[in-house]
């Protein structure tokens, strides 16, 4: 029925595969393509034996667009679901564009060296202009909106969790239970233990990016910037009790200030333990989160990529991981009239993860909503020529494939609220 080209081989990946390999039905065939093609072969080899759907596998640098360009051509996907890193979103956009497939990602665009000086004079603008540093935003891939459009194609940027499903709780919530939404509050619970002093729970340069960068919220349509970390809440999380949580910047409050103007405040927090945050407030102080280049014995290194390389792989945490996640929305508005207040969340234990997948929940929250964004895409259900996050589009397919999939969510409809 459909044709996936699968651009990346890492943990996320892999479990976005091993769901495509799952809905068979759908994806008559994928191709998996990497830098590294020996890990997209290890990973065909040991799914091809349980799964009817065709795999095939290229070695691919994502960066050049010529040979990506090429590779789509000749394989003729219906859609390309990239899963590899933010720094190469666009370049894969282009690639599309030229060979005339739609497009899909879980995180938006990224640059790998911040100190490019192009990249930066944009970047000082649009903190001057918005107010708020992060280094990842939208409007890189939103400046291809007409060419998409203009194309037939659509490109629907962030279907992981979050952003990706915690967007799409918004528009289901809106659609479903309020006629004005006041307030969101995205909140993210890892209560996983991997029993490591510290290691990340997905690619150890993005998480400590964002991690230690400024947060952020939206309130009345602009940007609130505060110190890193400097919001501290502590939640009580369905099945996994009271945590720690902070006030982080992330993607998802940017596409729900320009989709949902109506809503006053938006915010999103994650928990994080002691442990992990005197690990990441040391390394930040000695420079080890840098991503200015070194030279080092003559050779040009940049600290936070040697410090990926020291730290445990993510795609290994999941045989040692256990607990489980929680991750969702706290809403704030009104019903006919009526102050109104809900939950949607989805619990995810990491071992369940393990035992189907060979992957702790981490990955699996991202991987599966991969999928399903590809098969909504795919098989033309969510289309409309573009550049479109996941809010946009008729929330209730994407609500039901995530109980059919693996993602089962919870509507409690009178929460503990976030002060």
């Amino acid at each position: 029925m459909a044709k996936l080209l699968i651009i990346g081989c890492g943990g996320v990946a892999r479990v976005a595969i091993a769901k495509c390999c799952q809905n068979s039905e759908v994806f008559t065939e994928i191709c998996i393509a990497s830098r590294t093609v020996s890990k997209c072969e290890e990973v065909a080899k040991e799914l091809q034996p349980k799964t009817a759907t065709k795999i095939t596998t290229a070695a691919i640098d994502a960066e050049d667009v010529p040979a990506l360009t090429e590779l789509i051509k000749n394989y003729k996907p219906d859609a390309v679901l990239n899963v590899a890193l933010p720094y190469q979103d666009l370049t894969i956009m282009d690639a599309c564009l030229a060979a005339g497939v739609h497009y899909i990602d879980t995180a938006n665009y990224e640059p790998e060296d911040t100190d490019d000086p192009a990249w930066r004079a944009v970047y000082e603008k649009r903190c001057k202009e918005l107010g708020f540093s992060a280094y990842f935003d939208y409007s890189w891939q939103w400046a291809y909106q007409e060419k998409f459009k203009n194309a037939g194609l659509t490109a629907l940027l962030g279907t992981g969790f979050d952003p990706g499903v915690t967007s799409v709780f918004v528009a289901y919530a809106k659609k479903h239970y309020f006629d004005t939404i006041d307030t969101v509050d995205i909140l993210d619970c890892n209560g996983g233990d991997h029993g490591y002093k510290f290691a990340t729970n997905f690619n150890p340069e993005i998480n400590l990016r964002e991690v230690s960068a400024p947060g952020s919220y939206m309130e009345n349509g602009k940007w609130v910037e505060i110190p890193a970390m400097s919001i501290k809440r502590e939640y009580d999380f369905d099945q996994v009790g009271k945590k720690d949580m902070y006030l982080l910047h992330h993607e998802e409050i940017e596409a729900l200030g320009k989709n949902f103007p109506e809503i006053k405040r938006i915010r999103f927090f994650m928990t994080f333990g002691q442990s992990y945050l005197d690990h990441m407030r040391c390394l930040e102080d000695v420079g080890m989160l840098s991503t200015t280049p070194i030279n080092f014995n003559g050779q040009e290194i940049v600290p936070i990529q040697f410090l990926k390389a020291l730290l445990p792989d993510p795609a290994t945490l999941g045989p040692r991981t256990v607990g489980k996640t929680n991750i969702g929305c706290i809403f704030t508005g009104k019903k006919d009239g009526k102050e109104k207040t809900l939950y949607i969340y989805n619990v995810c234990d990491h071992q369940e993860c393990y035992k189907e997948v060979g992957s702790q929940a981490i990955s699996y929250t991202t991987g599966v909503p991969a999928m399903i964004g590809a098969m909504l895409v795919a098989t033309g259900a969510w289309r409309n020529p573009g550049v479109y996050t996941t809010d946009e589009f008729d929330p209730d397919p994407y609500m039901e494939a995530l109980n059919k999939w693996g993602l089962p969510w919870v509507v409690d409809e009178n929460p503990a609220l976030v002060d």
